[in-house]
């Protein structure tokens, strides 16, 4: 098979031109973007990428793997935004082609055009390669572990329509070793993904498929083993500190509700029905049976069912509750829609109203939400009563925000997208389909240039620029009453000389030697000047407060 064709080029060119661009256009966000950006850096900084720090202290909450690939960019493009997204826009570059080519591969041109377009045409596939959090990689890593597997299968079983050149232990290790990098990216839980998901698969079989006891120790230890070459050399330098403190906090993720992140039973469900929109719509009659299916792209649909019920079962049953948790679902999402996709274009039959319908909904909420974005913005005083009890908030909506009628070009898009599909789907489906989803990648692609800065400048830009501006001074910075990684990778922190330094007790009530600069929110000001007295105020600005402490 011809791997590189014209569309393949075309969805490379794609991503570059909608990921690559603006990257570092807008602060990175609280907690995860910046946090991991700060882990990188203090690696450039250290020149030390074996062990983690964060504001230089162990950190051993995850993994390194990500965090190399971000200080890379940095090593490359300099300390910033830019750097700390490049790593995801980049995969996206290699996502886009790589899921037409498997498309291709499966079924046909047409099913791998679909395939992409899918996922590019979704809200929140789209938003992640222009992030700076991990799971675009760990996800990545995830689906070719459960990809290779199913290679190795077929080629055991002898598959005769899709064609496999190597031999099976190959595919069998070589998705031991995806999984083993989905480890090394984030933790045992891709190797738990991939387990249920086999466990599941073969109760469905009676556990006759085709893969041997044998088999499946070779591939956990081929996926162990990518781990062990890491942490062997960590722990002979820094002794098992990592792995005891690292076990004991992905216990803790899964079992409670982790600082505030928690959610109602069914929060994943609702978060991939609107956050994969639409391709979240078409994916649902892609449970059904699809016609002219060959019995292994069958299969493959099977397995892409199975690993979107783990994911919606495990992360449902996990007490933190975090929009990104579910991410791996983007992958079975994008295929059970593009076999939708393709079977409406290979055979035409009554179209189910229903998909319609809904497309115009969930579609219609985008839009609603697009509009009121902007008209919020400019008629702030008819949105304040709404957050009357909550003081940061109404403190927040004081930041000058430059909204202009330019700000509803978003909805325009979005709305000429929705009313094009529901308009010609019964005439011209595959053009209709095809507006709608290079639509609404647009959409979200205008609405981080539109929306995105605005929305950081309300929430955190004035915390930003204290920070920022302690840079160039030297001064110890602190945040107080609220979780923050702000004050570390702006206020671009060094290692200190002075130990007490790392002890908030000290920066708040000992006998510092330098100034402590101070943040805090307008609900914490008065417990901070209770409990710090000796705080003078600086000055306060959309909701943050600041202090400083003096020698």
């Amino acid at each position: 098979m011809k791997y590189f064709d014209r569309n393949t080029w075309l969805w490379m060119l794609l991503a570059a031109l909608f990921f690559l661009p603006f990257l570092g256009g807008v602060h990175l966000f609280d907690w995860d973007e910046i946090n991991f950006a700060e882990l990188a850096r203090e690696m450039v900084l250290r020149g030390d990428w074996l062990q983690m720090t964060i504001n230089f202290e162990s950190f051993t909450e995850k993994p390194p793997l990500f965090f190399w690939l971000q200080a890379a960019a940095m090593s490359l493009f300099g300390i910033g935004e830019y750097a700390a997204r490049f790593p995801n826009a980049l995969l996206g570059v290699i996502v886009l082609p790589f899921l037409y080519i498997s498309g291709k591969f499966l079924v046909d041109r047409k099913f791998g055009f679909l395939w992409a377009l899918s996922w590019f045409g979704s809200t929140l596939p789209f938003l992640y390669f222009k992030s700076g959090i991990i799971d675009p990689f760990f996800n990545f890593f995830i689906f070719n572990g459960l990809f290779f597997l199913i290679h190795f299968l077929w080629k055991r079983n002898q598959a005769s329509f899709i064609f496999l050149s190597k031999s099976a232990t190959f595919y069998l290790m070589i998705g031991g070793v995806f999984i083993g990098l989905g480890v090394l990216t984030k933790g045992p839980v891709a190797y738990l993904i991939w387990f249920l998901t086999l466990i599941v698969y073969g109760a469905l079989h009676s556990f006759r498929f085709g893969m041997r006891f044998k088999d499946f120790l070779i591939f956990s230890f081929t996926a162990l083993g990518v781990f062990l070459i890491w942490f062997g050399i960590e722990y002979s330098v820094n002794g098992p500190d990592f792995i005891v403190e690292f076990t004991l906090r992905q216990w803790e993720l899964l079992t409670t509700n982790d600082a505030g992140h928690g959610g109602f039973p069914g929060y994943h469900f609702v978060v991939l029905l609107f956050g994969c929109f639409p391709a979240s719509i078409f994916a649902i009659r892609g449970l059904g049976k699809i016609q002219g299916l060959h019995s292994q792209v069958a299969d493959f649909q099977r397995w892409m069912i199975v690993l979107l019920a783990v994911i919606l079962v495990l992360f449902s049953l996990v007490g933190t509750k975090i929009i990104h948790y579910s991410s791996m679902a983007y992958y079975p999402i994008s295929f059970l829609s593009a076999l939708t996709l393709w079977q409406a274009s290979e055979f035409p039959r009554k179209k189910r109203e229903w998909i319609p319908l809904v497309v115009l909904i969930v579609g219609s909420l985008a839009l609603l939400i697009s509009i009121a974005l902007p008209w919020a913005g400019m008629h702030l005083e008819a949105i304040k009563p709404l957050f009357e009890k909550d003081p940061f908030a109404m403190a927040n909506l004081e930041a000058e925000v430059p909204w202009s009628i330019w700000d509803y070009i978003p909805a325009l898009v979005l709305g000429i997208s929705l009313a094009t599909y529901i308009l010609y789907q019964k005439k011209h489906p595959i053009f209709s389909t095809r507006v709608l989803f290079f639509g609404n990648g647009l959409w979200v692609f205008l609405a981080l240039i539109f929306f995105i800065a605005k929305v950081e400048r309300i929430s955190q830009r004035a915390a930003v620029e204290f920070f920022e501006d302690q840079a160039t001074e030297d001064v110890y910075v602190v945040n107080y009453g609220y979780k923050s990684y702000v004050p570390w990778f702006y206020g671009e922190v060094t290692a200190h000389e002075n130990k007490s330094a790392y002890q908030r007790e000290w920066l708040y009530h000992g006998q510092i030697d330098k100034p402590v600069r101070i943040a805090t929110k307008i609900n914490k000001r008065e417990q901070l000047e209770k409990e710090i007295p000796d705080a003078q105020f600086l000055y306060a600005k959309n909701g943050f407060y600041f202090y400083e402490r003096r020698p």
